[in-house]
């Protein structure tokens, strides 16, 4: 991405600022895994969306005074730390990404808050204060609004995530390119999983085809840790142990993505391992896959947000119904245990500023995620796709990536 962007979304966050603000984030460190090991560094998705920086112990200041003035905080340089741990970004290189022009080492943060606080011009300071579940341990940003408790309790401290969620939620085009090409990046991963795909291979040997085919293209970290299973395992949905094999007549699932300049995707494809859907697999998945192309068909912007859900589940059901499984809508949970929308974006479940009632508009990016799980018929998959919502209606973003029976049979027999 050029600095622009990072530039442009800093901007955005600047109009939404009351005078006499502050915000920090940070970009956060990597968790201790045991001893001296560390799990691999993630960097913090709106650090990333506001500076484009991707490094450890790296912290974003802006201050909404008269002016604006917006300070990086970076990690000095360390010859010792980076013999051992790699080298770190140097000032000029973090202004040229971020657009940044005031970059500070790291031991400057706290002179610098303190200072503005004391000033008296501050009167709130905003955080990312976001936990998926409360009994998360406290990132840097907890620890500091414990401190400003304590030491300034006049100033009120305010949550930066609406705000951030608002941002994130119409995609630009650029993020709109990047997708494009991690879409292509996660067509050769599953393709080479269905080419390589035989009785008898076990989860990970899939795993491997797919990581192999990222990797050649230069795709380092996917877009999430991927979900590749078979048979049984098909019915955990969120399985990551890929220590099954793919007996023959099993359905093999995979839900996947890759990664393009912090944009990712989220597509799941499913087949049988021997390539030739039996006669049960194919009334299952051609039902997902006509309730599919009926989403393609109809979302458009307007559309209220909870009524693509509402309507997956409904046309889903209904072609279950048509095959015999399900009596009444009432069953319809028996085979249909997820959702079949969430956005898509510098996170596989983008954190976005959406409800059931808000109407759809153009540039955001969301799933259409079709699962129908069968237990009774030992038959578990979903069919899931990236769609990008346009002025006049929506176009299937991973439509390459082959979906029908007789694509997939057909990519099977060469």
């Amino acid at each position: 991405m050029d600095s622009s962007f990072f530039t442009e979304n800093r901007l955005a966050l600047h109009g939404r600022l009351e005078k006499g603000s502050l915000a920090v984030v940070f970009s956060g460190k990597a968790p201790r895994k045991t001893n001296d090991q560390f799990y691999p560094y993630f960097t913090d998705r709106n650090f990333l969306y506001l500076t484009g920086v991707d490094q450890n112990d790296t912290v974003l200041l802006i201050m909404a005074a008269d002016s604006v003035e917006e300070t990086l905080f970076i990690p000095p340089p360390d010859l010792m730390a980076e013999r051992w741990y790699g080298r770190r970004v140097k000032s000029d290189e973090a202004s040229d990404v971020s657009g940044i022009k005031d970059i500070q080492y790291s031991k400057e943060f706290d002179v610098r808050f303190n200072k503005a606080l004391m000033s008296g011009n501050y009167q709130r300071v905003y955080l990312p204060l976001y936990k998926h579940t409360a009994d998360e341990q406290d990132g840097p940003e907890y620890r500091l609004a414990r401190y400003i408790r304590d030491r300034f309790p006049h100033v009120a401290i305010k949550d930066l995530i609406p705000h951030m969620k608002a941002l994130r939620l119409i995609k630009k085009p650029c993020e709109i390119a990047a997708m494009r090409e991690a879409q292509e990046d996660t067509r050769e991963g599953i393709l080479a999983m269905m080419r390589a795909s035989k009785p008898g291979m076990f989860e990970y040997e899939y795993k491997a085809e797919y990581d192999y085919a990222l990797m050649k293209r230069g795709v380092i970290i996917p877009s999430s840790q991927p979900i590749i299973s078979a048979g049984k395992n098909n019915f955990s949905i969120h399985y990551d142990s890929y220590t099954g094999q793919a007996l023959d007549g099993d359905m093999v699932l995979n839900d996947v993505g890759a990664r393009r300049k912090n944009l990712v995707t989220d597509v799941s494809r499913a087949w049988p391992c021997n390539g030739r859907f039996s006669e049960r697999q194919r009334l299952l998945y051609q039902a997902a896959y006509e309730t599919s192309k009926h989403m393609f068909s109809v979302i458009k912007p307007g559309m209220p947000m909870g009524d693509v859900d509402a309507t997956a589940r409904r046309i889903n059901y209904e072609h279950l119904h048509e095959i015999g499984l399900c009596k009444s809508f009432d069953d319809a949970g028996t085979y249909i245990w997820h959702g079949g929308a969430h956005h898509v974006g510098f996170d596989v479940h983008d954190v976005v500023d959406i409800n059931p009632d808000s109407p759809i508009a153009a540039g955001m990016v969301f799933s259409v995620d079709i699962g129908i799980y069968c237990e009774e018929w030992g038959i578990g998959f979903r069919l899931e796709d990236n769609c990008l919502v346009t002025e006049a209606g929506c176009e299937n973003l991973s439509i390459n990536i082959p979906r029908s029976i007789e694509d997939i049979e057909a990519v099977m027999r060469k």
